[in-house]
C-alpha cells in the first residue's frame, strides 16, 4: 500500500534557508559574471602580422597574399605546398586557402614602432603621424584588415616617454585625418612585467578617450607576456591572472612573445621555440590566467622563414607549430613573412576541416535530442559550435560544406557557441 508524500518526504529546507544561500553567495554570483563571463561573442583572428610601421600602406595587405602565392608558385601552388607539408588530398582546403590569400590574406595587422622597427628618435615622429594617416587612407578605401593596429614601445624607464608618444600621436592622428578610429582597433603593449604598468596604460587610455570625446573603454589593448614577471611574480602569484583585475575590462588578449621570454630564461638561441618547454610552461600559466575571462591567448612565432632552399623543411615545422598550437586550444599566432601565410591558413583550415563533419553530426544529434553512442553535455555542445563557428569564420568551411553533413546553418552553431548567462 503506497501512502502519500509528507512535507519530510519532499525536502527540509525552507524558503528563509535558501534566501540565506543565496545571500551567502552574493558575492560569488557578481565575481563570476563581472570576472569570469565566458568567451566574448567576438571574432578572434588566426594570427598577427607585425610589420615596421614605416613600411605600410594601404595596399600592403593585398601585397603580402601577392607575394605568399608567388612563393607558393614556386613549389607548385599552394597544392604544391600542401603535398609538401602532408595536407594534400583535400580539394576544398586548396581552393579556400587560395581564396583567403586573394581576398583576405591577412586578419590581423600590427604596425609595429617596436623591435620591428627599432631606434629612430630623429624619425619616430614623424614616421607614426605617416603610419596614421596612412590607415585613415585605408580607411577612407575599404583597405584595412579586420583587425589594425601599433605596437609601440614598452613602459620601462628606458623607452617609456618614446612609447606613450608614438601611441598618443597615432591616436591623434587617426581622429584628425578619420575623425574616428578603425573598426578591429588593436593597440598592443609589450614587455609587460608589473601591475603599475598596466595600471598607467588604463589611465593614459581614459585620457586619450577624453581628449577626443571617445566612449569609455573605446581603446583597449593587449598585452606581451615577454618577461618571466609576467608568469611568476615576486610574491609567487601569477602576474598575468592579476594584470587582467587592474586592467579595467581593456585587456583584450594576452600574446606570448617565444624569442624574449626564452632569451629571459637562458635558453640559447639555437633552443628558443614555440614548443620548447619553457614555452610550455609560461603559456599553460596563461591560458589557466585567461580561462572563462573572456581575455584571448596567442601563441608567438617562429624565426625560420620559408625562403630559398629552406622554404620547405620551414613550411613543414610552421605548418605544424600552428597545429601544435591550434591542439593545445591556443587558435592565434604570429606571423613574420608573407610566405608565412600559406601555411598559416593550410595548417588552420586543415585543423578545421580534419574535424567539421564529426563535429556538425554531433551538435545536431545534441541540438536534435537524438541518442547516440556519445553523450554530449551541455559544455561540449557549445564546444563543438564554438569549433565549428570559428571555422566558418576563418573561412576553413562553408554553409554548403556545414549543410552537406548536417542540418545546421551557420546562424546556429553561432547560437550554440553563446556562453551561459550567469
Amino acid at each position: 500500500m503506497t501512502t502519500s508524500p509528507t512535507s519530510t518526504d519532499m525536502g527540509v529546507l525552507s524558503e528563509a534557508d535558501l534566501s540565506r544561500a543565496d545571500e551567502a553567495l552574493a558575492g560569488t554570483d557578481a565575481l563570476l559574471a563581472r570576472e569570469y563571463p565566458g568567451d566574448r561573442e567576438v571574432r578572434q583572428p588566426v594570427h598577427t602580422v607585425y610589420v615596421g610601421m614605416d613600411r605600410y600602406t594601404p595596399e600592403l595587405p593585398a601585397q603580402w597574399g601577392q607575394q605568399a602565392l608567388a612563393a607558393a608558385a614556386a613549389h607548385g601552388g599552394v597544392a604544391g605546398v600542401a603535398e609538401l607539408v602532408g595536407l594534400a588530398g583535400d580539394a576544398g582546403l586548396i581552393a579556400n586557402v587560395q581564396r583567403k590569400l586573394e581576398n583576405e590574406p591577412i586578419e590581423d595587422l600590427r604596425l609595429d614602432a617596436e623591435d620591428g622597427y627599432g631606434d629612430h628618435p630623429e624619425r619616430e615622429d614623424q614616421d607614426v603621424v605617416l603610419m596614421a594617416t596612412r590607415v585613415a587612407e585605408a580607411m577612407e578605401r575599404g583597405l584595412t584588415t579586420p583587425f589594425i593596429g601599433t605596437r609601440f614601445k614598452c613602459l620601462e624607464a628606458p623607452t617609456r616617454r618614446r612609447g606613450l608618444r608614438t601611441l598618443d600621436l597615432f591616436v591623434s592622428t587617426l581622429m584628425s585625418r578619420a575623425g574616428r578610429l578603425p573598426e578591429g582597433l588593436t593597440i598592443t603593449l609589450p614587455k609587460v612585467s608589473t601591475l603599475e604598468q598596466v595600471e598607467v596604460m588604463v589611465e593614459v587610455c581614459r585620457k586619450l578617450e577624453q581628449a577626443h570625446g571617445l566612449p569609455e573603454r573605446a581603446l583597449t589593448f593587449e598585452v606581451q607576456a615577454e618577461t618571466p614577471q609576467i608568469i611568476l611574480g615576486g610574491d609567487g602569484t601569477v602576474t598575468a591572472a592579476r594584470l587582467l583585475r587592474v586592467g579595467d575590462g581593456r585587456i583584450t588578449s594576452l600574446h606570448y612573445g617565444t624569442y624574449d621570454y626564452s632569451a629571459f630564461l637562458g635558453i640559447d638561441a639555437a633552443h628558443q621555440s614555440m614548443e620548447h618547454p619553457v614555452a610550455d610552461a609560461a603559456k599553460d600559466l596563461l591560458q589557466l590566467a585567461v580561462a572563462a575571462t573572456g581575455v584571448h591567448l596567442s601563441d608567438g612565432s617562429t624565426n625560420i622563414l620559408p625562403i630559398g632552399d629552406q622554404a620547405p623543411a620551414a613550411w613543414a615545422l610552421h605548418a605544424r607549430l600552428v597545429r601544435r598550437h591550434l591542439e593545445r586550444g591556443i587558435r592565434q599566432g604570429w606571423d613574420l613573412h608573407p610566405a608565412q601565410l600559406v601555411t598559416r591558413y593550410l595548417a588552420t583550415y586543415a585543423y578545421y576541416r580534419d574535424g567539421y563533419e564529426q563535429a556538425a553530426i554531433r551538435l545536431a544529434n545534441y541540438l536534435g535530442g537524438i541518442q547516440t553512442a556519445i553523450m554530449d553535455e551541455p559544455a561540449t555542445a557549445r564546444a563543438l559550435a564554438g569549433f565549428l563557428h570559428r571555422g566558418i569564420v576563418c573561412g576553413a568551411i562553408s554553409a554548403e560544406d556545414l549543410a552537406a553533413v548536417a542540418p545546421l546553418t551557420p546562424q546556429q552553431v553561432a547560437e550554440g557557441a553563446r556562453p551561459p548567462a550567469r
